[in-house]
């Protein structure tokens, strides 16, 4: 029983927040579409992206080298299961706590190298040479 005398449910409201009706309402619009870049920008852009694959292929290649590396020094020193540091073995402390500031590290490395193949292509093209 509902409570209303015709005994009917009561009819179901969304209730959301005046910012996901605006996110909303901006679907309904005309789809956005991203600038044309001219032939220069367009060369610029494929040869910056370039470079930068190619270093971001250097960066994965030491975070797998890495992350393959660590089990096979663990596998042939397993006298670091004996070492301890804080109580903790430390082939456990580099499985669980060494990977993340190593990946990070990395990502930071190459985020400078990927910033500085932008800037150097910004200081080339400023100065007119290739």
């Amino acid at each position: 029983m509902t409570g209303r005398p015709s005994g009917r449910a009561p009819r179901r409201v969304a209730v959301t927040s005046p910012q996901t009706r605006i996110a909303l309402a901006g679907r309904r619009g005309p789809p956005v579409r991203a600038p044309r870049l001219t032939a220069d920008e367009l060369e610029r852009a494929e040869r910056v992206r370039g470079r930068q694959l190619s270093r971001a292929i250097t960066a994965l290649l030491a975070v797998a080298a890495f992350l393959v590396g660590v089990p096979v020094l663990l596998d042939l020193f397993p006298q670091l299961d004996d070492v301890r540091l804080l109580g903790i073995p430390v082939s456990w402390l580099a499985v669980a706590v060494l990977p993340w500031p190593v990946l990070t590290g990395l990502a930071w490395w190459q985020l400078r190298r990927a910033e500085n193949v932008e800037n150097a292509d910004d200081a080339t093209a400023a100065g007119g040479a290739p």
